[in-house]
């Protein structure tokens, strides 16, 4: 009878439960197949305790991955909490560190006895590169992890008392399943470079977004800037405060009691609670009269800050728009600055940050309704660049960003529904409503707010006709029909130029004069 340790032959016999003996080469491949799929090179290498659990964790990990891309909107749910992302981070790291472990110990159990120096260099060097394959996209997973931790818990309202402005939503897995509308204020301003601080922000932008939430139909309602007697309804506290809405009662262009002094003026004005537990009692108050006003429910709001403005279109790459004819940098109407600079005409141009801020802000030489019109072109270019790819990209730079331009009372609760609605509103066309002085019955110092519920109501059946009919085209008239967004903001240049124009080399003073 033989040895134990000694086979018939006289070979070395291998211990129980050992895996043969491998070349270097054998071993290196073996160790890329464990990197691929963690556990199995340990099983190759006889290590069958430390492979089976490996595998087993490793099984458990890619189901996770598995239920989550095909769950969607539960996953959007579960991560759109800050703590949940923040755990996330240390539980890529960990998964990250393991991963390496793995990879190294893998190796080691793999690679054969006397191995030349070289051979071991050339292992250690595999090794090195495949955990860096692993590591690299984990670090930078986690890094966006954080970011939107961050963003998460800087932006979106975490609070569980909210004012009364913000709707009671029961389902907040399908909340679009009992509310088929969902209407959003943007208020967009800035504190204006050498403006003293407490004079506050001055909301200029003001335009509600309203979606259908089933087909993602989506129609901007914009307000001017200037527009007396903001309503609040009747009965309320505010009205209380302000019976004849926000206005002094006499005099209908004073500056203090338009649509974009309401922000800093009016919460001086009556008590900090009188909307409830709030946090933004600015805002609360124009929710409160711009929807009265315009006969809708506002659910949130979405401010944003003009000067941090440029920077969310860099973090996008910047947005592509037309340019009908020469719009201003800066430049100061009322103190006779002419512009430093101007974006010339021209069809499709992407603009980064600081000149995508100045096409949509420049005034020198325009009405008040131009600027309104490039902001919705604006925004309309945002929704079309912020795309899911795109967004994902250069996620953690939007984020970053987000957090120092964005403000809202979304409850964190609401970010999952929302993102996904968001994707329907790209499929869909964006139209818009311009409330402009003497065009279709509107006043700005003395609004028939009867009238303009009445165009609010068929503009948003034109919308939903407009989606379904893809032919359907509806034009901007002075009876108030709304205009589709993307018509609007094409190419059709109109001759006009500013004030102070120098002209181009190729067209100079091409244009006709402005006033």
């Amino acid at each position: 009878m033989h040895d134990a340790a000694e086979p018939g032959d006289g070979r070395p016999r291998r211990a129980l439960g050992e895996a043969p003996a491998l070349g270097m080469g054998q071993a290196m491949a073996w160790t890329f197949l464990g990197t691929l799929v963690p556990g199995l090179g340990l099983l190759r290498a006889g290590r069958r305790v430390a492979g089976a659990v490996t595998l087993a964790v490793t099984a458990v990990l890619l189901g996770v991955v598995i239920y989550a891309a095909l769950n969607r909107q539960a996953t959007l749910a579960v991560v759109a909490d800050a703590a949940v992302l923040r755990a996330a981070v240390v539980a890529i790291a960990l998964i990250g560190l393991a991963w390496v472990i793995v990879i190294g110990a893998t190796h080691l159990a793999l690679r054969p006895a006397g191995t030349t120096v070289g051979q071991r260099a050339a292992g250690a060097v595999v090794v090195g590169l495949m955990s860096f394959a692993v590591a690299a996209p984990l670090a930078l997973g986690a890094n966006i992890v954080h970011a939107a931790g961050n963003l998460v818990g800087t932006v979106f309202d975490n609070d569980t008392d909210h004012s009364q402005t913000v709707p009671t939503i029961a389902n907040t897995v399908d909340p679009w399943a009992e509310k088929s509308r969902l209407n959003v204020l943007v208020i967009g301003g800035d504190s204006g470079t050498g403006r003293s601080a407490k004079v506050g922000m001055r909301a200029d932008t003001v335009i509600v977004v309203s979606i259908d939430t089933r087909t993602g139909a989506t129609t901007m309602f914009s307000l001017p800037r200037q527009t007396a007697r903001m309503p609040f309804p009747h009965g309320s506290k505010l009205a209380g405060y302000f019976p004849h809405g926000w206005y002094d009662g006499a005099n209908p262009v004073n500056p203090d009691y338009w649509l974009n002094a309401m922000y800093r003026f009016a919460p001086n004005r009556v008590p900090k609670d009188i909307l409830g537990k709030t946090r933004y009692l600015s805002e609360d108050i124009m929710k409160v009269s711009v929807g009265e006003a315009l006969g809708l429910d506002i659910d949130y709001f979405v401010t944003i800050n003009m000067d941090g403005f440029k920077d969310v279109i860099n973090a996008l790459g910047g947005i592509s728009v037309n340019v009908n004819s020469p719009i201003p940098i800066g430049g100061d109407t009322d103190a006779n600055l002419l512009p430093t600079g101007w974006i010339e005409p021209g069809p499709t141009q992407h603009l980064k940050g600081r000149l995508a801020l100045w096409y949509a802000r420049g005034r020198w030489g325009y009405e008040d309704y131009s600027r309104m019109r490039r902001q919705r072109c604006t925004i309309n270019a945002v929704v079309q660049q912020a795309n899911l790819s795109n967004v994902l990209a250069n996620f953690e730079k939007i984020a970053q960003a987000g957090e120092k331009t964005v403000t809202t009372d979304l409850p964190t609760t609401m970010v999952a529904p929302v993102i996904t609605l968001a994707e329907k509103v790209q499929g869909s066309k964006l139209r818009s409503v311009v409330f402009q002085n003497g065009v279709g019955g509107f006043s700005t110092t003395n609004p028939n707010w009867a009238g303009v519920r009445k165009q609010v109501t068929k503009a948003l059946k034109e919308a939903r006709r407009s989606n379904a009919t893809p032919s359907a085209s509806a034009k901007a008239t002075s009876k108030g029909r709304s205009d589709d967004v993307t018509g609007e903001c094409g190419y059709h240049p109109d001759g006009f130029i500013p004030k102070g124009y120098p002209g181009t080399r190729d067209n100079p003073m091409g244009y006709r004069q402005g006033r």
